[in-house]
Protein backbone atom coordinates (compact mmCIF):
# COMPACT_ATOMS: atom_id res chain seq x y z
CA UNK A 1 0.00 0.00 0.00
CA UNK A 2 2.70 2.40 -0.90
CA UNK A 3 2.40 6.03 -1.62
CA UNK A 4 -0.36 8.51 -1.67
CA UNK A 5 0.63 11.63 -3.43
CA UNK A 6 -0.14 13.74 -6.46
CA UNK A 7 2.31 16.36 -5.41
CA UNK A 8 1.00 17.55 -2.17
CA UNK A 9 -2.02 15.58 -2.96
CA UNK A 10 -3.07 12.50 -4.87
CA UNK A 11 -0.88 9.45 -4.76
CA UNK A 12 1.00 7.31 -7.18
CA UNK A 13 -1.17 4.46 -5.99
CA UNK A 14 -4.25 6.17 -7.42
CA UNK A 15 -4.48 4.94 -11.02
CA UNK A 16 -1.83 2.29 -10.41
CA UNK A 17 0.61 1.75 -13.24
CA UNK A 18 -0.08 -1.41 -15.19
CA UNK A 19 3.26 -1.74 -16.94
CA UNK A 20 6.81 -1.74 -15.74
CA UNK A 21 7.98 0.72 -18.37
CA UNK A 22 8.53 3.55 -15.91
CA UNK A 23 10.81 1.61 -13.63
CA UNK A 24 13.32 0.80 -16.33
CA UNK A 25 16.51 -1.00 -15.42
CA UNK A 26 17.88 -0.30 -11.97
CA UNK A 27 21.65 -0.39 -12.35
CA UNK A 28 23.94 -2.18 -9.98
CA UNK A 29 26.00 0.97 -9.80
CA UNK A 30 24.81 4.53 -10.11
CA UNK A 31 27.19 6.22 -12.47
CA UNK A 32 25.07 7.59 -15.29
CA UNK A 33 27.52 10.35 -16.12
CA UNK A 34 26.87 10.02 -19.83
CA UNK A 35 23.31 11.33 -19.63
CA UNK A 36 24.43 14.26 -17.52
CA UNK A 37 27.10 15.30 -19.99
CA UNK A 38 24.71 14.99 -22.91
CA UNK A 39 22.14 17.21 -21.21
CA UNK A 40 24.59 19.72 -19.83
CA UNK A 41 23.53 19.14 -16.21
CA UNK A 42 25.99 20.24 -13.59
CA UNK A 43 26.41 18.55 -10.21
CA UNK A 44 24.33 19.58 -7.24
CA UNK A 45 27.66 20.71 -5.87
CA UNK A 46 26.62 24.25 -6.77
CA UNK A 47 25.11 24.28 -3.32
CA UNK A 48 28.53 23.46 -1.97
CA UNK A 49 28.73 22.34 1.64
CA UNK A 50 25.09 23.18 2.02
CA UNK A 51 24.07 19.96 3.74
CA UNK A 52 25.84 20.56 7.03
CA UNK A 53 24.97 24.25 6.89
CA UNK A 54 21.29 23.43 6.37
CA UNK A 55 21.39 21.07 9.33
CA UNK A 56 22.87 23.81 11.52
CA UNK A 57 20.20 26.25 10.38
CA UNK A 58 17.46 23.71 11.00
CA UNK A 59 18.82 23.10 14.50
CA UNK A 60 18.91 26.83 15.15
CA UNK A 61 15.37 27.21 13.95
CA UNK A 62 14.17 24.43 16.22
CA UNK A 63 15.75 26.15 19.21
CA UNK A 64 14.47 29.62 18.34
CA UNK A 65 10.98 28.36 17.66
CA UNK A 66 11.01 26.47 20.99
CA UNK A 67 9.83 23.38 19.18
CA UNK A 68 6.39 24.71 18.30
CA UNK A 69 3.70 22.33 19.51
CA UNK A 70 2.83 19.47 17.16
CA UNK A 71 0.11 20.31 14.71
CA UNK A 72 -1.82 17.13 14.96
CA UNK A 73 -4.15 15.80 17.61
CA UNK A 74 -2.34 12.54 18.20
CA UNK A 75 0.74 14.40 19.44
CA UNK A 76 -1.02 15.10 22.73
CA UNK A 77 -1.23 11.38 23.43
CA UNK A 78 2.53 10.94 23.32
CA UNK A 79 3.56 14.28 24.82
CA UNK A 80 4.06 12.73 28.24
CA UNK A 81 6.46 10.12 26.89
CA UNK A 82 10.20 10.82 27.08
CA UNK A 83 10.60 9.11 23.70
CA UNK A 84 10.07 11.30 20.68
CA UNK A 85 6.95 10.64 18.66
CA UNK A 86 7.01 10.09 14.92
CA UNK A 87 5.47 13.53 14.48
CA UNK A 88 8.32 15.16 16.36
CA UNK A 89 10.87 13.34 14.21
CA UNK A 90 9.06 14.34 11.03
CA UNK A 91 8.80 17.94 12.20
CA UNK A 92 12.58 18.12 12.16
CA UNK A 93 12.48 17.36 8.43
CA UNK A 94 9.87 20.10 7.99
CA UNK A 95 12.11 22.59 9.74
CA UNK A 96 15.10 21.52 7.69
CA UNK A 97 13.24 22.10 4.43
CA UNK A 98 11.93 25.46 5.63
CA UNK A 99 15.44 26.43 6.70
CA UNK A 100 16.78 25.55 3.26
CA UNK A 101 14.27 27.90 1.64
CA UNK A 102 15.12 30.69 4.07
CA UNK A 103 18.82 30.17 3.51
CA UNK A 104 18.45 30.63 -0.23
CA UNK A 105 16.17 33.63 0.25
CA UNK A 106 18.75 35.29 2.47
CA UNK A 107 21.48 34.65 -0.03
CA UNK A 108 19.31 35.95 -2.86
CA UNK A 109 22.07 35.03 -5.26
CA UNK A 110 21.02 34.11 -8.75
CA UNK A 111 23.36 31.47 -10.07
CA UNK A 112 24.15 31.87 -13.70
CA UNK A 113 22.85 29.01 -15.79
CA UNK A 114 25.49 26.78 -17.29
CA UNK A 115 25.68 27.40 -20.97
CA UNK A 116 24.54 24.44 -23.05
CA UNK A 117 24.26 23.69 -26.68
CA UNK A 118 20.92 23.79 -28.44
CA UNK A 119 20.95 19.99 -28.64
CA UNK A 120 21.47 19.80 -24.86
CA UNK A 121 18.35 21.85 -24.26
CA UNK A 122 16.40 19.83 -26.82
CA UNK A 123 17.23 16.64 -24.95
CA UNK A 124 16.33 18.17 -21.59
CA UNK A 125 13.07 19.51 -22.99
CA UNK A 126 12.29 16.03 -24.29
CA UNK A 127 12.95 14.60 -20.82
CA UNK A 128 10.49 17.05 -19.26
CA UNK A 129 7.94 16.43 -22.00
CA UNK A 130 8.05 12.70 -21.32
CA UNK A 131 7.42 13.39 -17.63
CA UNK A 132 4.44 15.50 -18.64
CA UNK A 133 3.07 12.65 -20.75
CA UNK A 134 3.24 10.29 -17.78
CA UNK A 135 1.49 12.81 -15.54
CA UNK A 136 -1.21 13.37 -18.17
CA UNK A 137 -1.83 9.64 -18.51
CA UNK A 138 -2.00 8.70 -14.86
CA UNK A 139 -3.14 11.91 -13.12
CA UNK A 140 -5.38 13.65 -15.64
CA UNK A 141 -7.13 16.09 -13.30
CA UNK A 142 -3.93 17.15 -11.62
CA UNK A 143 -2.14 17.45 -14.96
CA UNK A 144 -4.76 19.90 -16.23
CA UNK A 145 -4.23 21.97 -13.11
CA UNK A 146 -0.48 22.09 -13.63
CA UNK A 147 -1.05 23.76 -17.00
CA UNK A 148 -2.00 26.90 -15.08
CA UNK A 149 1.48 27.05 -13.55
CA UNK A 150 4.42 28.76 -15.15
CA UNK A 151 6.20 26.46 -17.66
CA UNK A 152 9.21 26.08 -15.36
CA UNK A 153 7.13 25.11 -12.35
CA UNK A 154 4.87 22.66 -14.10
CA UNK A 155 7.82 20.88 -15.69
CA UNK A 156 9.48 20.57 -12.30
CA UNK A 157 6.26 19.24 -10.77
CA UNK A 158 6.01 16.64 -13.54
CA UNK A 159 9.57 15.50 -12.85
CA UNK A 160 8.86 15.03 -9.14
CA UNK A 161 5.60 13.23 -9.90
CA UNK A 162 7.32 10.73 -12.19
CA UNK A 163 10.05 9.97 -9.67
CA UNK A 164 7.43 9.33 -6.97
CA UNK A 165 5.44 7.09 -9.26
CA UNK A 166 8.49 5.09 -10.30
CA UNK A 167 9.47 4.70 -6.66
CA UNK A 168 5.98 3.54 -5.72
CA UNK A 169 5.89 1.09 -8.60
CA UNK A 170 8.93 -0.69 -7.21
CA UNK A 171 6.85 -2.18 -4.39
CA UNK A 172 3.33 -1.76 -5.73
CA UNK A 173 3.74 -2.46 -9.44
CA UNK A 174 3.63 -5.63 -11.55
CA UNK A 175 7.21 -6.58 -10.63
CA UNK A 176 6.78 -5.90 -6.91
CA UNK A 177 7.23 -9.56 -5.95
CA UNK A 178 10.76 -9.47 -7.37
CA UNK A 179 11.86 -6.30 -5.59
CA UNK A 180 14.40 -6.79 -2.81
CA UNK A 181 15.96 -4.41 -0.28
CA UNK A 182 19.08 -4.39 -2.47
CA UNK A 183 17.02 -3.09 -5.38
CA UNK A 184 15.84 -0.22 -3.19
CA UNK A 185 19.44 0.40 -2.16
CA UNK A 186 20.37 0.72 -5.84
CA UNK A 187 17.43 3.05 -6.37
CA UNK A 188 18.70 5.23 -3.53
CA UNK A 189 22.16 5.26 -5.10
CA UNK A 190 20.55 6.56 -8.28
CA UNK A 191 18.82 9.23 -6.22
CA UNK A 192 22.11 10.36 -4.70
CA UNK A 193 23.67 10.45 -8.15
CA UNK A 194 20.94 12.54 -9.75
CA UNK A 195 21.17 15.05 -6.89
CA UNK A 196 24.86 15.31 -7.75
CA UNK A 197 24.09 15.94 -11.42
CA UNK A 198 24.67 12.35 -12.58
CA UNK A 199 21.30 11.10 -13.89
CA UNK A 200 20.97 7.57 -15.18
CA UNK A 201 18.15 8.09 -17.68
CA UNK A 202 15.98 10.88 -19.08
CA UNK A 203 13.42 10.76 -16.25
CA UNK A 204 16.28 11.12 -13.77
CA UNK A 205 17.71 13.93 -15.88
CA UNK A 206 14.52 15.97 -15.58
CA UNK A 207 14.54 15.64 -11.80
CA UNK A 208 18.28 16.32 -11.62
CA UNK A 209 17.72 19.58 -13.47
CA UNK A 210 14.78 20.43 -11.20
CA UNK A 211 16.65 19.96 -7.92
CA UNK A 212 19.50 22.08 -9.25
CA UNK A 213 17.09 25.00 -9.74
CA UNK A 214 14.82 24.81 -6.69
CA UNK A 215 15.55 24.56 -2.93
CA UNK A 216 14.52 20.91 -2.78
CA UNK A 217 16.21 18.81 -0.11
CA UNK A 218 17.10 15.17 -0.70
CA UNK A 219 15.81 13.93 2.68
CA UNK A 220 12.11 13.61 1.72
CA UNK A 221 13.14 11.55 -1.32
CA UNK A 222 15.25 9.27 0.86
CA UNK A 223 12.40 9.00 3.32
CA UNK A 224 10.01 7.89 0.58
CA UNK A 225 12.40 5.08 -0.31
CA UNK A 226 12.50 4.20 3.40
CA UNK A 227 8.71 3.90 3.24
CA UNK A 228 9.09 1.38 0.44
CA UNK A 229 11.54 -0.59 2.58
CA UNK A 230 8.98 -0.54 5.37
CA UNK A 231 6.35 -1.91 3.01
CA UNK A 232 8.60 -4.86 2.16
CA UNK A 233 8.98 -5.99 5.75
CA UNK A 234 6.00 -4.64 7.69
CA UNK A 235 2.29 -5.43 7.33
CA UNK A 236 0.95 -4.37 10.75
CA UNK A 237 1.09 -1.10 12.69
CA UNK A 238 0.73 -1.30 16.46
CA UNK A 239 -0.52 2.26 16.98
CA UNK A 240 -1.15 5.49 15.14
CA UNK A 241 2.34 6.76 15.86
CA UNK A 242 3.75 3.92 13.75
CA UNK A 243 1.13 4.44 11.06
CA UNK A 244 1.79 8.18 11.00
CA UNK A 245 5.46 7.58 10.28
CA UNK A 246 4.56 5.24 7.42
CA UNK A 247 2.12 7.80 6.00
CA UNK A 248 4.80 10.46 6.18
CA UNK A 249 7.30 8.25 4.38
CA UNK A 250 5.05 7.34 1.46
CA UNK A 251 2.89 10.47 1.14
CA UNK A 252 3.78 13.33 3.46
CA UNK A 253 7.20 13.49 1.84
CA UNK A 254 5.64 14.58 -1.45
CA UNK A 255 4.42 17.83 0.05
CA UNK A 256 7.93 18.64 1.24
CA UNK A 257 9.29 17.84 -2.23
CA UNK A 258 6.81 19.95 -4.14
CA UNK A 259 6.20 23.11 -2.10
CA UNK A 260 9.64 24.55 -2.99
CA UNK A 261 8.62 24.23 -6.64
CA UNK A 262 5.03 25.41 -6.30
CA UNK A 263 6.18 28.36 -4.26
CA UNK A 264 4.63 30.40 -1.46
CA UNK A 265 2.69 33.53 -2.39
CA UNK A 266 4.71 36.73 -1.90
CA UNK A 267 1.58 38.14 -0.22
CA UNK A 268 1.50 35.37 2.37
CA UNK A 269 2.02 36.37 5.98
CA UNK A 270 2.23 32.76 7.15
CA UNK A 271 5.50 31.27 8.33
CA UNK A 272 7.35 28.97 5.96
CA UNK A 273 7.13 26.20 8.54
CA UNK A 274 3.34 26.44 8.74
CA UNK A 275 2.98 26.06 4.97
CA UNK A 276 5.21 22.98 4.97
CA UNK A 277 3.24 21.57 7.90
CA UNK A 278 0.05 21.99 5.88
CA UNK A 279 1.65 20.22 2.93
CA UNK A 280 2.67 17.41 5.24
CA UNK A 281 -0.87 17.22 6.65
CA UNK A 282 -2.35 16.86 3.18
CA UNK A 283 -0.05 13.97 2.38
CA UNK A 284 -1.01 12.26 5.64
CA UNK A 285 -4.72 12.89 4.97
CA UNK A 286 -4.49 11.45 1.47
CA UNK A 287 -2.69 8.32 2.63
CA UNK A 288 -5.14 7.75 5.47
CA UNK A 289 -7.91 8.07 2.88
CA UNK A 290 -6.14 5.52 0.65
CA UNK A 291 -5.90 3.16 3.60
CA UNK A 292 -9.57 3.48 4.54
CA UNK A 293 -10.66 3.06 0.92
CA UNK A 294 -8.52 -0.04 0.36
CA UNK A 295 -9.08 -2.04 3.56
CA UNK A 296 -10.54 -5.04 1.73
CA UNK A 297 -7.99 -4.98 -1.08
CA UNK A 298 -5.09 -4.79 1.36
CA UNK A 299 -6.55 -7.54 3.56
CA UNK A 300 -6.60 -9.87 0.56
CA UNK A 301 -2.85 -9.25 0.32
CA UNK A 302 -2.42 -10.05 4.01
CA UNK A 303 -1.90 -6.42 4.97
CA UNK A 304 -3.72 -4.32 7.56
CA UNK A 305 -2.85 -0.63 7.63
CA UNK A 306 -4.97 0.17 10.70
CA UNK A 307 -3.72 0.83 14.26
CA UNK A 308 -3.82 -2.49 16.08
CA UNK A 309 -4.45 -0.93 19.49
CA UNK A 310 -7.44 1.01 18.18
CA UNK A 311 -8.87 -2.12 16.59
CA UNK A 312 -8.63 -3.90 19.94
CA UNK A 313 -10.27 -0.99 21.73
CA UNK A 314 -13.16 -1.25 19.25
CA UNK A 315 -13.50 -4.97 19.96
CA UNK A 316 -12.13 -5.92 16.54
CA UNK A 317 -9.29 -8.17 15.43
CA UNK A 318 -7.36 -9.07 12.29
CA UNK A 319 -9.75 -11.97 11.83
CA UNK A 320 -12.67 -9.54 11.61
CA UNK A 321 -10.84 -7.64 8.87
CA UNK A 322 -10.18 -10.82 6.91
CA UNK A 323 -13.82 -11.91 7.24
CA UNK A 324 -14.85 -8.55 5.81
CA UNK A 325 -18.22 -8.29 7.51
CA UNK A 326 -19.67 -4.84 8.21
CA UNK A 327 -20.91 -4.73 11.80
CA UNK A 328 -21.90 -1.98 14.22
CA UNK A 329 -18.45 -2.27 15.80
CA UNK A 330 -16.86 -1.76 12.38
CA UNK A 331 -19.06 1.24 11.59
CA UNK A 332 -18.17 2.85 14.90
CA UNK A 333 -14.46 2.19 14.32
CA UNK A 334 -14.60 3.61 10.80
CA UNK A 335 -16.34 6.78 11.97
CA UNK A 336 -13.39 7.50 14.22
CA UNK A 337 -10.85 6.80 11.47
CA UNK A 338 -12.68 9.04 9.00
CA UNK A 339 -12.92 11.80 11.59
CA UNK A 340 -9.14 11.74 12.03
CA UNK A 341 -8.50 11.84 8.28
CA UNK A 342 -10.79 14.88 8.00
CA UNK A 343 -8.86 16.61 10.77
CA UNK A 344 -5.72 16.30 8.68
CA UNK A 345 -7.56 17.66 5.63
CA UNK A 346 -8.73 20.62 7.74
CA UNK A 347 -5.15 21.28 8.79
CA UNK A 348 -4.01 21.06 5.17
CA UNK A 349 -6.58 23.60 3.98
CA UNK A 350 -4.91 26.25 6.12
CA UNK A 351 -1.84 26.12 3.91
CA UNK A 352 -3.17 25.64 0.37
CA UNK A 353 -4.22 29.27 0.13
CA UNK A 354 -0.71 30.39 1.06
CA UNK A 355 0.77 28.86 -2.09
CA UNK A 356 1.72 30.85 -5.15
CA UNK A 357 -1.46 31.86 -6.99
CA UNK A 358 -0.80 29.74 -10.10
CA UNK A 359 -0.15 26.65 -7.97
CA UNK A 360 -3.27 26.76 -5.82
CA UNK A 361 -5.89 25.42 -8.23
CA UNK A 362 -4.48 21.91 -8.85
CA UNK A 363 -3.90 21.46 -5.14
CA UNK A 364 -7.40 22.62 -4.21
CA UNK A 365 -8.90 20.40 -6.90
CA UNK A 366 -7.07 17.34 -5.67
CA UNK A 367 -7.84 18.07 -2.02
CA UNK A 368 -11.57 18.51 -2.61
CA UNK A 369 -11.75 15.39 -4.77
CA UNK A 370 -9.89 13.24 -2.27
CA UNK A 371 -12.06 14.40 0.63
CA UNK A 372 -15.07 13.08 -1.26
CA UNK A 373 -13.66 9.55 -1.09
CA UNK A 374 -14.39 9.66 2.64
CA UNK A 375 -17.96 10.72 1.84
CA UNK A 376 -18.21 7.76 -0.54
CA UNK A 377 -17.09 5.33 2.18
CA UNK A 378 -19.88 6.64 4.37
CA UNK A 379 -22.36 6.38 1.51
CA UNK A 380 -21.35 2.71 1.13
CA UNK A 381 -22.36 2.17 4.78
CA UNK A 382 -18.68 1.74 5.66
CA UNK A 383 -18.33 -1.35 3.47
CA UNK A 384 -14.75 -0.94 2.34
CA UNK A 385 -14.32 -4.71 2.21
CA UNK A 386 -16.28 -5.42 -0.97
CA UNK A 387 -17.00 -1.92 -2.30
CA UNK A 388 -14.41 0.52 -3.57
CA UNK A 389 -15.27 4.12 -2.74
CA UNK A 390 -14.70 6.47 -5.65
CA UNK A 391 -15.73 9.87 -6.93
CA UNK A 392 -17.73 9.77 -10.16
CA UNK A 393 -16.91 11.95 -13.15
CA UNK A 394 -19.88 14.24 -12.57
CA UNK A 395 -18.77 15.02 -9.03
CA UNK A 396 -15.19 15.46 -10.19
CA UNK A 397 -16.19 18.06 -12.76
CA UNK A 398 -18.48 19.76 -10.24
CA UNK A 399 -15.54 20.14 -7.87
CA UNK A 400 -13.34 21.97 -10.35
CA UNK A 401 -15.20 25.32 -10.28
CA UNK A 402 -15.27 25.23 -6.49
CA UNK A 403 -11.53 24.58 -6.43
CA UNK A 404 -10.91 27.37 -8.91
CA UNK A 405 -12.97 29.77 -6.82
CA UNK A 406 -10.92 28.99 -3.74
CA UNK A 407 -7.71 29.35 -5.72
CA UNK A 408 -8.67 32.90 -6.71
CA UNK A 409 -8.88 33.98 -3.09
CA UNK A 410 -5.75 35.53 -1.68
CA UNK A 411 -3.69 33.97 1.10
CA UNK A 412 -5.81 33.65 4.27
CA UNK A 413 -2.94 35.02 6.34
CA UNK A 414 -3.00 38.23 4.28
CA UNK A 415 -6.78 38.54 4.61
CA UNK A 416 -6.46 38.09 8.35
CA UNK A 417 -3.71 40.71 8.54
CA UNK A 418 -5.72 43.15 6.43
CA UNK A 419 -8.78 42.63 8.62
CA UNK A 420 -6.74 43.16 11.77
CA UNK A 421 -5.33 46.35 10.29
CA UNK A 422 -8.79 47.72 9.52
CA UNK A 423 -10.17 46.96 12.96
CA UNK A 424 -7.19 48.15 15.00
Amino acid sequence: MAAGALLWVVGPKENAVTSSALVGLIPRTGTGGGVASQLGIRPRGASGGGTSQRLRIASSLMNSNSRASAVYSSAAAVAASPARSSEEKVYEVVLKQAALVKELQRRAVEEEAVAGTESNWDLLNEAYDRCGEVCAEYAKTFYLGTLLMTPERRRAVWAIYVWCRRTDELVDGPNATHITPKALDRWETRLNDLFQGRPYDMFDAALSDTVSKYPVDIQPFKDMIEGMRMDLKKSRYQNFDELYLYCYYVAGTVGLMSVPVMGISPESKASTESVYNAALALGIANQLTNILRDVGEDARRGRIYLPQDELRQAGLSDEDIFKGKVTDKWRSFMKGQIKRARMFFDEAEKGVGELNGASRWPVWASLLLYKQILDAIEANDYDNFTKRAYVGKAKKFASLPAAYGRALMGPPSKRAADFAGRTS
